[in-house]
């Protein structure tokens, strides 16, 4: 038999705290995506480079470029994106605020509700309620009502600079494998872009949960194909001029 004890832990637990271990792994995922996309990105520039000259200086030229703009637009992106999402957070919490400040009876019931909703019986859903808001009604109710810790809200230079991060690392795999010499700077830079696509998205199906073989060979297909779109362009443009 359930102990009211034992009800009072499964309503506290069923609800959103903070980050914790999920939203860790969610910015290990975002990372992992940000580096991806660094790889690709300045791989198709450096590889449509190459194939229009031979000149070390322009490719490097080329790719320094792409990783600093591409960093850049990730960083502001994601500051953008993650700044709008904090905006919508302090405003609902406002608005629970407020409520809860101008009408604590029907918020007390509101929260009853919630617990009933997840299987409690009423007296012990009001008992839960009425304990969890003597301790902090303002937390109790956002995370109950919203999914949001109050304490650990996101955090968009956080989000900026670890996206920027991430591109950057990626990013320096190509850069670093198309100083090769000449005779085998496309290949090699073509196969280690590979192996770090693999690795990358075997990586991010594990953190998702996802089929990693599936994962694996979409991302290996989306770079491949984009290294050889830039290597066509680059090789006509070189051509025509």
């Amino acid at each position: 038999m359930q102990t009211e004890r034992e009800a009072v832990e499964i309503a506290v637990h069923s609800e959103p705290h903070g980050d914790g271990f999920g939203g860790r792994l969610n910015w290990l995922r975002a990372g992992v995506l940000g580096a991806d996309d660094g790889i690709v990105s300045v791989a198709g520039i450096v590889v449509g480079v190459a194939a229009a000259t031979t000149s070390s200086a322009a490719i490097v030229t080329a790719g320094v470029a792409g990783l600093a703009a591409g960093a850049v637009s990730m960083a502001l992106g994601e500051y953008v994106s993650v700044s709008a999402q904090r905006d919508s957070e302090r405003a609902v919490l406002a608005v629970e605020r407020r409520e809860l400040a101008e009408m604590p009876e029907q918020e007390l019931a509101e929260l009853a509700a919630i617990y009933q909703g997840k299987g409690l019986s009423p007296a012990t859903a009001w008992k839960v309620a009425g304990e969890l808001t003597e301790n902090d009604a303002f937390t109790a109710h956002a995370e109950a009502e919203l999914g949001i810790d109050p304490t650990e809200l996101t955090n968009p230079w956080q989000a900026a600079l670890s996206s920027a991060l991430s591109f950057t690392l990626g990013a320096l795999l190509p850069l670093l494998a198309i100083g090769s010499p000449p005779a085998v700077r496309i290949p090699l830079t073509v196969a280690a872009v590979l192996v770090a696509l693999a690795a990358t998205g075997a990586i991010g199906a594990r953190l998702g949960g996802a089929p990693v073989w599936r994962a694996t060979i979409r991302v290996l297909f989306g770079g491949a194909l984009a290294m050889a779109t830039t290597f066509l362009v680059g090789h006509l443009v070189g051509i025509a001029i």
